[in-house]
């Protein structure tokens, strides 16, 4: 099956001026492009050319790993940012307030851990099977989906993704990332309590109103009408 480079929830030029046209094209149109294209070709006549993008993630290492998942870490940070303004719902905001003390303060941890991720790699919120909250900043490709975690969250700390419009200012980037978070996404995917056991066989979730199942069924629906 052929995996293919997800389209972009809006347009080029939408983000801006927080993230500039300029990034997207590159960003997407080169970067998430070409995690995909090598993807195709390393699993091209390989036990992993029939598996799905979280099977592959699963069950590979090195390169085929790395590019199958900066696939999917890239696909879910498109999905994590919206033009428009977006606020957490009622349920997650209190459960945000529970764990971190206030929605000031789980900024400020979310952007200290993006801040203070050496070298390339991301910022992610997640829960866990016991619907536990927390922070966590992963290496280059890594990706919590690997521990069975489920991401609610996601910022791109990859120099690739801010050194346009930013060079090397992490900082000021991550200042510019909150007025685009898609909170919306982020409580719905945490109001699906269904979804917070993860599998290594990764289902048809087969729920319309949980964004990662949406993302996860249009993938494997798309993987079909490819094979």
């Amino acid at each position: 099956m052929e995996h293919i480079l997800m389209e972009l929830p809006y347009e080029m030029d939408a983000l801006a001026p927080y993230i500039s046209e300029e990034t997207l094209r590159y960003h997407h149109g080169k970067h998430h492009a070409g995690y995909v294209n090598k993807l195709n070709a390393l699993i091209k006549d390989t036990e992993y050319e029939e598996m799905s993008l979280e099977q592959i993630i699963h069950q590979s290492d090195g390169a085929i790993f790395n590019n199958a998942a900066q696939t999917f870490n890239h696909d879910f940070y498109w999905k994590c940012l919206s033009p428009t303004k977006t606020e957490p719902s009622e349920l997650f905001l209190k459960a945000l307030e529970e764990t971190f003390g206030s929605l000031k303060a789980f900024k400020e941890a979310f952007t200290q851990a993006a801040i203070g991720q050496f070298g390339s790699g991301w910022a992610w919120l997640v829960i866990d099977e016991h619907e536990k909250l927390f922070i966590q900043a992963t290496s280059n490709a890594h990706t919590p989906i690997e521990h069975h975690l489920t991401p609610l969250l996601i910022c791109d700390v990859w120099e690739h993704a801010y050194y346009i419009d930013y060079r090397n200012e992490r900082a000021k980037y991550m200042e510019n990332f909150w007025p685009l978070v898609n909170w919306e996404q982020a409580s719905k995917i945490f109001e699906n309590k269904e979804y917070l056991r993860l599998s290594t066989t990764v289902p048809f979730c087969n729920d319309p109103d949980n964004p990662i199942c949406e993302y996860l069924d249009d993938m494997s629906r798309q993987d079909t009408i490819n094979t």
